[in-house]
């Protein structure tokens, strides 16, 4: 009698001690699909009866992809929340994204984390052109880990040192590019370019290469990208229109307004970055100079693209 006694005592003395911290359960979205509201800054996961919410500004997720072990970290607060939620029964999208919340499924149990980061790596999503290997940016994926994050449940607290949320793919519309071939010149200067309504593609060209004399079949003048001669640029305008008198300014205009601009990365000998002009007689006293550009890559930040193996810049008309 006095061992059942001693045991039961023994097991009250357990339970006493059990502050809610060693109940562990299990939270696995592993094979649930990322999904976002279109309504709101709230990015999901769903699981039959559960639901985990993520919501943070729209802006931590940039279009600046991250340097090696430097993702963006965002603290977990009362404004970038993290919730598990569990519900009587199977949950949708429509119960997450409405702005007044059905009145079923009915939430059961919800936990919410209190502390820890959330830590966003971005890699850029590009498309590869395998006739000119030319790539495009076409969207930015946004893989997500909790890191030592908290959650405050009814019985206690659970935490995980990392947690993987998962990888939100965002899209893009691509850099347009849709220059004709025909190149102007500045009479001022070695700028040369080539634009539409809304994109510029400017190139400070090495005046050794355009000259009136017909190069020999197969030996095009060459140079290299580089950054006081043979500078490339490319800009994007938005809220208003590009023309002509853009180009050839002192000072550059502030209408249209740009929004983007990348530019040529540095090239290398007989390698990358290369820039080669194709002279021919044009009529009596006239030539054109075809110009093109191989294995040219164009940076913004972290950001960068290929404009592929041959690249026709377009044609320069000239006279003597």
């Amino acid at each position: 009698m006095k061992r059942v006694l001693s045991l039961l005592v023994f097991v009250l003395v357990l339970n006493g001690c059990d502050d809610g911290n060693l109940i562990q359960e299990d939270i696995n979205f592993e094979t649930a699909n990322m999904q976002n509201c279109s309504t709101n800054n709230i990015i999901y996961k769903l699981k039959e009866k559960e639901a985990l919410l993520v919501e943070i500004p729209e802006t931590s997720f940039t279009t600046e992809p991250s340097l090696s072990k430097t993702p963006t970290i965002i603290e977990i607060n009362t404004t970038n929340r993290v919730v598990y939620r569990f519900y009587a029964s199977n949950v949708s999208s429509d119960n997450i994204c409405e702005t007044i919340p059905p009145a079923t499924p009915i939430v059961t149990d919800q936990w919410n984390a209190t502390d820890g980061k959330i830590e966003i790596f971005t890699t850029a999503i590009k498309t590869t052109n395998t006739t000119d290997n030319s790539t495009k940016i076409t969207g930015y994926k946004h893989n997500i880990v909790f890191k030592n994050i908290t959650f405050a449940k009814n019985n206690g607290t659970q935490v995980y040192e990392t947690f993987p949320f998962g990888e939100y793919e965002k899209s893009i519309t691509p850099l347009p590019f849709l220059f004709d071939k025909t190149v102007e010149k500045c009479s001022t200067s070695n700028q040369i370019y080539n634009y539409t309504s809304s994109e510029a593609l400017m190139l400070t060209i090495d005046p050794n290469l355009i000259v009136n004399e017909v190069t020999p079949l197969n030996s095009p003048r060459t140079g290299i990208i580089g950054t006081t001669t043979n500078v490339l640029t490319y800009r994007l305008f938005t809220g208003g229109v590009l023309t002509g008198d853009y180009f050839c300014n002192t000072t550059t205009p502030i209408t249209p307004t740009m929004s983007q601009e990348w530019n040529g990365v540095t090239g290398v000998t007989g390698t990358s970055g290369i820039v080669e002009v194709t002279t021919t007689t044009n009529g009596p006293g006239s030539f054109k100079h075809t110009i093109v550009l191989k294995k040219v890559t164009l940076k913004k930040g972290n950001n960068d693209f290929l404009l592929g193996d041959n690249f026709i810049y377009g044609d320069l008309l000239t006279t003597n």
